[in-house]
């Protein structure tokens, strides 16, 4: 592909992920070079970008995107796939830091983002083997407690989509015997991340839209009535600019580079089970997850493999050896599993926000930002791609809300956040640890 396209893509090759090396769309990257004049520049080809995109392509307007390395080719592509309800914080969490009011605001839009999914994938026939259901594993009695609690918050915000689940009713549906009971969610899902990414950039290119990548942002101006996007071969203005860089905009934007951490996670996809292995494991073919703070979470792929993911490493680093870290867990919950060939290893960044709240704002007249998902990407990000749009668009209703909504520095500042996440990490591992 020629020379690199940034420091943190490399030449902008997607990374040896099991989603990359069975993505079911091969598209021709095109750079970004000289001038280009647009209603909307996003900056970011992931599902943030491409839901804002979209939804405004699908509106009338002449959209541009600008992507660093390729479509998807951050968490957008290479995540668990799974379409879990709900954000990072718990509606409990918030109605304490932000208020009741807040709470019963964001309570009433977190099914939202996986009907998005669901409409996007039937109106532009996406095909990314989207399923229905996903389970939260308790490995204890104070898990259970954990999830009880759940339901009935969740119900009292109005959805009643979860089921609990005793030991033998998990059993039936996820075949392992290291958990204590869980919780069924039928309103959620899971499917190949990196598919949809690219189901969703050929939507938006169907709707007129126009994508540039391995143009990695080198500045935006964003104080002016009409914001300038720079590459390092050219430039878009525009009436609005989102940006939709998360975990990796990096230092193009130093007004947004303190608020989220880089947090990197793992994953790793076994060797073909077969059909009839791969259902032994999970009946169900749901997604699972479990509750801890340093949770693990896996499914199984449409041709039979285990994808298994976890950990979490504070600042973005990779981990030197991602199988050797995640092979105990999987064969702690899947014995049968012992010894299988891992046939891929992958690892990725997120970005967390100290609160656990995802952001969504203006750092100019006309410049909108959403990032800081926090683990809790698939969904949120296809809400806030709506909700960014609908901003846009003259009905700015539901993003003053979110605007409204106060982020927390972290403490210690850049240099520190990583140490102090870390520390705070030991002590919710050792209460998982211990059963508290």
């Amino acid at each position: 592909m020629g020379k690199p396209a940034s420091s943190y893509a490399g030449d902008g090759r997607y990374p040896p992920s099991y989603y990359a090396a069975s993505r079911n769309i091969h598209r021709t990257p095109v750079a970004l070079e000289g001038e280009v004049d647009t209603d909307v520049c996003v900056v970011g080809a992931g599902y943030t970008g491409l839901s804002t995109a979209i939804h405004l392509a699908e509106r009338g307007y002449q959209v541009t995107i600008v992507e660093g390395a390729q479509v998807g080719w951050g968490a957008s592509g290479r995540n668990g796939g799974q379409i879990v309800n709900g954000l990072n914080a718990g509606l409990g969490k918030i109605a304490r830091w932000y208020g009741e009011e807040t709470a019963a605001f964001v309570g009433g839009l977190l099914q939202e983002g996986a009907r998005i999914i669901d409409r996007l994938v039937a109106t532009y026939k996406i095909d990314c083997d989207l399923k229905r259901g996903n389970i939260y594993a308790a490995y204890t009695d104070a898990h259970m407690k954990e999830l009880e609690e759940k339901q009935a918050l969740w119900r009292r915000y109005g959805m009643d989509d979860h089921r609990m689940l005793d030991k033998a009713a998990l059993r039936a549906l996820v075949n392992s015997d290291a958990y204590r009971g869980g919780m069924l969610d039928t309103s959620g899902g899971h499917m190949h991340p990196l598919n949809l990414t690219l189901g969703e950039a050929r939507a938006f290119e169907s709707l007129g839209g126009t994508i540039y990548e391995l143009s990695p942002v080198t500045r935006v101006e964003h104080e002016q009535a009409r914001p300038v996007i720079h590459t390092g071969k050219g430039r878009v203005t525009a009436r609005v600019a989102v940006l939709c860089g998360n975990a990796y905009l990096g230092d193009a934007v130093p007004a947004l580079s303190s608020r989220v951490m880089p947090v990197s996670t793992q994953m790793i996809a076994t060797e073909p089970l077969g059909a009839d292995l791969a259902r032994s494991l999970i009946p169900s073919d749901m997604c699972v997850e479990d509750v801890r703070y340093i949770l693990d979470y896996f499914r199984l792929s449409a041709d039979h493999r285990m994808i298994f993911g976890g950990g979490t490493v504070y600042g973005g680093t990779d981990p030197a050896d991602v199988v050797a870290k995640l092979r105990p867990n999987l064969e702690k919950v899947f014995p049968q599993l012992k010894g299988r060939k891992i046939e891929f290893a992958w690892s990725g960044n997120f970005a967390l926000s100290f609160s656990r709240v995802p952001q969504m704002g203006r750092i100019g007249p006309n410049t909108f930002f959403a990032h800081g998902y926090s683990g809790h990407g698939v969904t949120g990000s296809h809400l806030f791609g709506r909700t960014l749009a609908e901003a846009i668009d003259g009905d700015p209703a539901r993003f003053e809300r979110f605007e409204r909504i106060r982020w927390f520095p972290f403490p210690g500042g850049r240099r520190f956040r990583a140490p102090y996440s870390t520390v705070g990490s030991w002590w919710y591992a050792f209460k998982d640890a211990v059963g508290l």
